[in-house]
């Protein structure tokens, strides 16, 4: 076990985890596939992390460095996908912990570094992106170690080892000096100088405890997890725990581990070492392998509790079927379930009416499962984001955030009006260098809704950031959103004559050309309340025209709406529509009579 290093590298989200893990794979001069030889973010592969340039699953790699093995570990950054740093650092023995040299350590920094401490966990911090120009790398430094004291780290663990860095530039050194760098081997060095070998005993009996559970087509259910004591064979036999206690035998069909990006087969693998298992087909996260004389089960996996829920159901609007490849209930339930063996942060409840209440840890979070089912052919209707609460001795307990909040001076007095309004408290405010730097403590459900007029009002330089606080008593009062909805009168297509003739009411979501449905929601009216326009209106012909007619009229280009917008702008009267081409916004109940008269009768869809 000496030889073997297993280390997790945790940050705020964009502070270059995944960079390093990149210039790490090619120092070590591993075999990369050949489309990816000369890609950047290697460990990235799924094409959401891509496109959004975050990073969402967690992912092992393996590389060799001298005679030691050293496990790494990618996680994400985003507080939302905090669940996924939990459960993998279980199966490392220590972490490096990288801090941006300009912006020094930001709020998903103290939650990740609190976790780490809580595992007594080795820490070598990393002062990455020195090549900025206004890189900081003391402050960072100085600041990096204010948090390990604010978070209660004994002396052992505040005196920590550092590096310096430029991922990108695939440098280190232990001075922050650029030119004297030469590669990442640094790095390298400090792992094996300071992350201690794994505990554990080849001689015990077997334990071996799941993080994570993939599939394959030909393998069937993949668990991959840490040997945590004794020895695992090819084809052994092996009992398995389940989350209940009930122990089933089963014998391996596969027995792999990590070398470079690839999982290769392996005839035996010991304590210490992180391996992918196949053979046991109901195995979940948190469970144990253990051995067949004396099983003996591992703690199981704590992950924090989910913050925000919505209601998932089956597609009722008119369009319903045409673009979707699954679209029955059976279908949707069967995927959402089988994404709780994935996602240890995720609940899925079933509820009235072939409806799903799926709770995670922030609209973001929800936002990527959903985005991940469309891209697969699902087809769905979804509800707007509710904040869970709780109820303590007779109190109403809501989830509250702290706001991080950097912009530019000239743009913070609407910042700090507009969150005020959303039971925003103040907790600090300091100016450096023209940026003003905000902390908020605000309830969970004052935020939604808020990051399209937050973008609007910095002009787009301002960066906020969340850090969930824990459960406060609700505030009440809540404000209802201001404008209401432009929805359409009537189903067809839209016709350029028709929008324009009511583009002064409001912003369109929607151009000409477009098929739309009665009671579908096709733009946002100015004022409160909403309207019902007939966008499908077209020129009535005649043979008769005049010089120039319709030459100087304009028509404001919509407004698209992404996944996340739409989420944000719905209220409890609104559902967003989900198909693999589409994202629509349409009215619960499309038929304005119907509504006024359950409206008339109190009763809520």
């Amino acid at each position: 076990m000496s030889q073997i290093r297993n280390v997790a590298i945790i940050a705020h989200v964009d502070h270059g985890k995944t960079t390093l893990v990149d210039a790490l794979l090619r120092q070590s001069k591993i075999k990369l596939h050949k489309n990816l030889a000369h890609a950047e973010l290697i460990m990235d592969s799924n094409e959401l992390e891509r496109e959004r340039g975050i990073t969402i699953f967690s992912k092992n790699a393996s590389v060799k460095w001298g005679d030691v093995k050293i496990n790494i570990i990618d996680t994400p950054g985003h507080a939302d996908f905090g669940g996924e740093v939990e459960r993998v650092l279980a199966l490392a023995d220590g972490c490096l912990l990288l801090v941006d040299a300009k912006e020094g350590p930001m709020p998903q920094t103290r939650f990740v570094l609190k976790k780490a401490l809580e595992m007594h966990l080795k820490i070598v911090v990393v002062i990455n992106k020195i090549d900025k120009p206004d890189a900081r790398p003391d402050y960072a430094l100085d600041k990096t170690f204010d948090l390990f004291v604010e978070l209660g780290a004994p002396d052992s663990v505040a005196l920590f080892p550092v590096l310096y860095a430029s991922a990108k530039q695939g440098k280190a050194g232990t001075s922050s000096d650029l030119t004297a760098m030469t590669d990442i081997a640094p790095v390298f060095d400090a792992i094996l100088k300071h992350i201690p070998p794994p505990s554990g005993d080849a001689i015990k009996p077997l334990q071996m405890l799941v993080t994570s559970v993939s599939a394959d087509t030909f393998k069937g259910r993949i668990a991959i997890g840490k040997i945590v004591n004794g020895t695992l064979r090819a084809s052994e036999e092996v009992i398995h725990i389940n989350r209940d206690g009930a122990m089933k035998p089963y014998r391996l069909t596969s027995l792999m581990t990590y070398e470079g990006l690839d999982r290769i087969e392996a005839p035996l693998v010991e304590a210490g070492d992180i391996v992918a298992i196949a053979g046991i087909p109901d195995i979940n996260i948190g469970e144990t392998v253990a051995d067949t004389v004396s099983p003996v089960a591992l703690p199981l996996l704590a992950i924090e509790e989910p913050t925000v829920k919505m209601i998932i159901s089956v597609n009722d609007s008119p369009f319903a079927g045409r673009e979707g490849e699954y679209t029955t209930s059976r279908q949707i339930r069967e995927r959402l379930m089988k994404e709780l063996e994935n996602d240890m942060a995720l609940r899925v409840e079933d509820g009235a009416n072939g409806e799903w209440n799926v709770s995670g840890r922030g609209e973001l979070h929800l936002a990527i499962l959903i985005e991940r089912l469309r891209r697969e052919g699902y087809e769905f209707q979804v509800s707007r984001p509710h904040v869970i609460v709780k109820q303590v001795e007779g109190v109403t307990m809501t989830p509250f955030e702290r706001a991080f909040v950097e912009v530019p001076e000239a743009y913070s007095g609407a910042v700090i009006q507009k969150l005020g309004v959303r039971r925003g408290e103040l907790q600090d405010m300091r100016v450096e260098n023209g940026i003003v730097f905000l902390e908020f403590l605000i309830p969970t459900h004052g935020l939604f809704g808020y990051r399209n007029e937050f973008l609007a009002d910095t002009h787009g330089l301002g960066i906020m950031n969340m850090l969930f606080q824990g459960y406060l008593p609700d505030p009440g009062n809540w404000r209802e959103r201001e404008q209401g909805s432009l929805v359409a009168h009537e189903t067809g297509t839209t016709n350029l004559y028709g929008l324009l003739n009511v583009q002064d009411r409001g912003v369109f979501f929607v151009g000409p050309g477009i098929e739309v449905y009665k009671g579908q929601v096709v733009g946002q009216n100015s004022k409160n309340g909403d309207i019902r326009v007939n966008v499908c209106k077209t020129k009535q012909l005649s043979n008769m025209r005049s010089k120039g007619e319709g030459s100087s009229e304009h028509f404001n280009a919509p407004r698209v709406m992404s996944l996340e917008d739409a989420l944000e702008y719905i209220d409890d009267g609104e559902l967003v529509e989900v198909t693999p081409k589409n994202i629509r916004i349409r009215k619960c109940i499309l038929d304005e009579n119907e509504e006024r008269r359950l409206r008339a009768q109190g009763v809520k869809k």
